[in-house]
């Protein structure tokens, strides 16, 4: 209860008069408070993907030259707010060990975040691990002390930072079916950050991949100063068409439609080779994905929110590009980016040079995907 009091009296101490005012006129959902104000800050972010996590390449060379200040800048002219930084906490360790940070690699992230800051974006600090160290969470109590640790590390080192500018993201995506363990889990990594970083907001998840059903199925902790995330891919025979990671029957897909109808599906059965795939495909066009049900499964979380009075925002949401139709992508991009405003949930969109990306590179020429800025209510280029 003490630590609790402790980090209400925080919170409140952070957010001035002048503050609470402006979260009101931003429009930050049912609540008041510092994660609400902060919150409201988060209203249009994308991912810094496949740079300081998801890669095996994690050198000075490539961190220095695959997203750099310029594209920052370019990230601000074209109207997001906040940028999610993923970061494999591996890279970063001493030898290997949770309880020191490398100098070199800890350096490089200070940069990043300053050069990010400088442009006038928050940047979200998203531990986001390869596989093998998520798996290993929910099998073993060394693993989740190692994170335990590593979040001492981690967030003694940037506590100094300014709160209403850098925020903290426990885990990216818990790969737990078992949702207790999950919440044992990150009920213990909250009030260790909280003892070290009193000021900063705190990004929290479900089990369960961290997606809507996950979130559903999760209780808040008490921390007055936690926005709680979710991704949402869903229907992922549509965003997910054409991946190799996200399962067989997603392989083969090829220009799904979206706005989806029995009609307009039934003409790519054939490209399923399993019952299976067949029936995920069918299922889709029955489903009748459109606007209307988006706005549908974005409210559940909305409501989520308001029935714990706490905030809460997409980390994650978009569409893979290689094998959809850009129209289909735009109109589905479109359609969650309206949700999302309609219920004052504000997000980030994966993102911003990977597979799903709102820019490409060639020939030292960065090219803005104009279809996807407008859909997602962006300046454009």
């Amino acid at each position: 209860m003490k630590k609790f009091l402790g980090a209400l009296l925080c919170a409140l101490v952070v957010m001035t008069g002048a503050e609470r005012i402006e979260a009101q006129s931003l429009g930050s959902g049912s609540g008041s408070g510092i994660a609400f104000f902060r919150a409201a800050h988060l209203k249009r972010g994308i991912n810094l993907s496949m740079w300081y996590a998801q890669d095996s390449d994690y050198s000075a060379k490539h961190l220095a030259e695959y997203t750099t200040a310029d594209d920052f800048r370019l990230v601000k002219s074209l109207g997001f707010d906040h940028a999610r930084l993923s970061i494999n906490p591996e890279p970063l360790m001493a030898a290997g060990k949770p309880d020191a940070l490398d100098t070199e690699a800890i350096a490089r992230l200070d940069k990043t975040v300053a050069d990010i800051t400088a442009t006038g974006l928050i940047v979200i600090l998203d531990i986001h691990p390869d596989m093998p160290f998520m798996d290993a969470l929910g099998k073993g109590d060394q693993s989740v002390a190692n994170l335990i640790t590593f979040w001492k590390t981690f967030a003694s080192h940037y506590a100094s930072t300014d709160p209403n500018k850098v925020y903290f993201e426990v885990l990216n995506e818990p790969h737990f079916d078992d949702v207790y363990r999950w919440a044992g889990i990150q009920a213990s990594l909250i009030p260790t950050i909280r003892d070290i970083a009193p000021r900063h907001t705190i990004i929290a998840t479900g089990a369960k991949w961290g997606g809507v059903e996950g979130l559903k199925l999760l209780e808040p902790v008490r921390d007055d100063n936690v926005i709680y995330s979710f991704h949402d891919y869903d229907p992922m025979t549509f965003t997910h068409q054409g991946a190799t990671w996200a399962g067989e029957s997603l392989k083969p897909l090829r220009k799904v439609p979206y706005p989806s109808t029995e009609e307009n599906v039934s003409p790519l059965l054939g490209l399923e080779s399993t019952e299976q795939g067949k029936k995920d495909l069918a299922w889709y066009g029955k489903q009748h994905w459109d606007a209307k049900k988006v706005d549908e499964e974005i409210a559940t979380m909305a409501d989520w929110g308001t029935k714990h009075h706490v905030p809460v925002w997409c980390g994650e949401f978009g569409v893979y590009r290689t094998y959809s139709d850009p129209a289909a992508r735009d109109a589905w991009l479109h359609d969650m980016r309206v949700a999302f405003e309609a219920h004052h949930i504000g997000w980030s969109m994966w993102d911003y040079q990977g597979g799903f990306a709102i820019v490409t590179k060639a020939d030292g020429k960065t090219t803005v995907d104009k279809g996807v800025a407008e859909a997602l209510g962006l300046h454009g280029q």
